[in-house]
């Protein structure tokens, strides 16, 4: 819920921005003969892979609800710069109120653009870091704030966090395993 000198817009916009920071500083650290390595993800996917996900699958969303994005990026040439290039797009776009309050009926029941960017978007950036990260040799540096939101939406998602495509069943982590790990479990990544 946004206070009364918060618009939507404003929330979108902030927690675009500080799932954007951190997942443009790993893109930017991944190695050039990193991005066409596996990445955690299931599908066979690469690293490079990973970041034409996040892109596509957000611009696709957006221009359904009639956000224009202009050309897409290209991954192929230069993933980090592709996304640097779409998340300033976005950015813009969810800075405007009108995009963050569109009203639409959404897979969970009506909602806003705006809602749906923040619950299943900027959360998809969070879990898709760590993937980058751990597939390229780079810390994720999630922090607890960060998992708190990665716990919340896969509570919020219920039984459809395990559909087809979006994550795999749970594993068990260890007894002694950290906060990090126990929270990728629950989304297959191990």
């Amino acid at each position: 819920m946004t206070s009364p000198t918060t618009s939507p817009g404003t929330s979108i916009a902030t927690a675009y921005a500080a799932a954007d920071r951190p997942l443009t500083a790993v893109l930017d650290a991944v190695a050039p003969d990193a991005w066409d390595r596996p990445s955690t993800c299931e599908g066979c996917w690469t690293v490079r892979d990973v970041v034409r996900h996040l892109v596509q699958t957000q611009r696709e969303f957006l221009t359904e609800h009639g956000v224009d994005l202009g050309e897409e990026p290209d991954v192929d040439a230069d993933p980090a710069a592709a996304w640097r290039s779409h998340a300033a797009r976005v950015a813009v776009a969810v800075a405007d109120p009108a995009v963050a309050e569109q009203v639409y009926d959404g897979f969970f029941g009506p909602t806003t653009v705006g809602a749906t960017l923040e619950q299943v978007y900027v959360w998809d950036m969070v879990v898709h870091r760590w993937d980058v990260a751990r597939s390229a040799g780079i810390d994720p540096a999630l922090t607890e704030a960060e998992l708190d939101r990665v716990e919340a939406g896969a509570d919020s998602f219920g039984d459809a966090l395990y559909m087809e495509g979006i994550c795999r069943p749970g594993t068990e982590p260890s007894a002694d395993a950290d906060r990090t790990t126990r929270v990728l479990a629950r989304l297959g990544r191990g």
